[in-house]
């Protein structure tokens, strides 16, 4: 059986278009070449430079909650070596956009190599950014949905701000090296938010620039 079933199979994944991108869109392709022997263990995958590709488990649960469409633009801050963003490309489909947003510049690269192993950097779908994850993209905004894969002690203001109105923001939140919560936002008005929280998570820190 595979990841991916076993995912379905316990519970994490139940959306059509979400199992459908986890089928096509290989975790193997995102490793550094001596770790794909791991691509289809469900844990953390250390990819470099302190990083990680995260637990398929948690990136279902993830994209659960965000609710990803076909034709949303979506920001994926912490984007690492592409994974997330080129599994949110293959729902959002040509209509849509993924922007993602990753600190370390060789991982960035990494990332849009790995990502047009799909064609998505060339079909214009994917563009990664190098730059400060906690501030977003408030050039790009507003955002349907925001998916980020660090750790936050808070919610960064700049990420709620930059959600259109029924948009949403799913976000890892809790001190390092402890149990976190995962967060759900959702924009219900131009100034109402709304919070649901989901117990015991651990992620890298989400660090932005000093």
């Amino acid at each position: 059986m595979s990841l991916t079933d076993d995912l379905i199979e316990i519970g994490y994944l139940k959306t059509l278009e979400i199992i459908e991108a986890f089928r096509k869109i290989k975790r193997k392709d995102f490793l550094v070449s001596e770790d794909e022997a791991e691509a289809e263990i469900n844990a953390p995958v250390a990819i470099g430079f302190g990083q990680t590709i995260s637990q398929p488990a948690t990136v279902a649960f993830m994209f659960e909650l965000l609710e990803p469409k076909r034709g949303e633009k979506i920001l994926d801050v912490g984007s690492g070596s592409g994974w997330t963003s080129s599994l949110l490309a293959q729902i959002v489909g040509e209509e849509g956009k993924v922007y993602g947003i990753e600190r370390i510049r060789q991982l960035k690269e990494m990332a849009e190599s790995n990502a047009d192993k799909y064609d998505f950097i060339r079909n214009g779908i994917v563009k990664i950014f190098c730059s400060d994850g906690t501030l977003g993209l408030p050039d790009l905004a507003p955002f349907d949905k925001i998916i980020v894969a660090a750790a936050a002690e808070e919610i960064p203001e700049a990420l709620t701000n930059q959600l259109k109105v029924g948009g949403r923001l799913v976000i890892p939140v809790g001190k390092q090296f402890e149990s976190q919560d995962m967060v759900v936002v959702e924009r219900a008005g131009e100034n109402e938010f709304k919070k649901k929280i989901f117990p015991g998570f651990i992620f890298v820190p989400l660090v932005e620039d000093k």
